[in-house]
């Protein structure tokens, strides 16, 4: 195993820091999303609820039952709004279709 002392940690975050910005500064000047290519906003469980005017309780049956389509990041839970719009819209009962994970 390596030791580093404290000023060559700091040296080498500097460094990967200083890259992953000029990274970054480099891709928007050269990227820059044109409105069609941004992408659309995850939602979460309490934002998803309050737009489709339910429960959290409701929200969690219709993901449990695959009504919804759903997206986890660890132990979070997120939506994109349009995809749940057109499970629900394929649904005979309005409430989602089945889509899974």
């Amino acid at each position: 195993m390596q030791l580093f002392d404290s000023n060559a940690l700091k040296e080498c975050i500097k460094d990967a820091v200083r890259e992953e910005m000029h990274i970054l500064i480099s891709n928007l000047r050269n990227d820059s999303p044109k409105p069609e290519q941004t992408e659309e906003r995850l939602k979460t469980k309490q934002e998803m609820a309050k737009e489709l005017d339910i429960s959290l309780v409701s929200l969690t049956d219709w993901m449990k039952k695959g009504r919804i389509p759903y997206r986890t990041m660890g132990k979070r839970v997120y939506f994109k709004k349009s995809e749940v719009v057109e499970a629900m819209s394929k649904s005979p009962n309005g409430q989602g279709g089945r889509h899974g994970k």
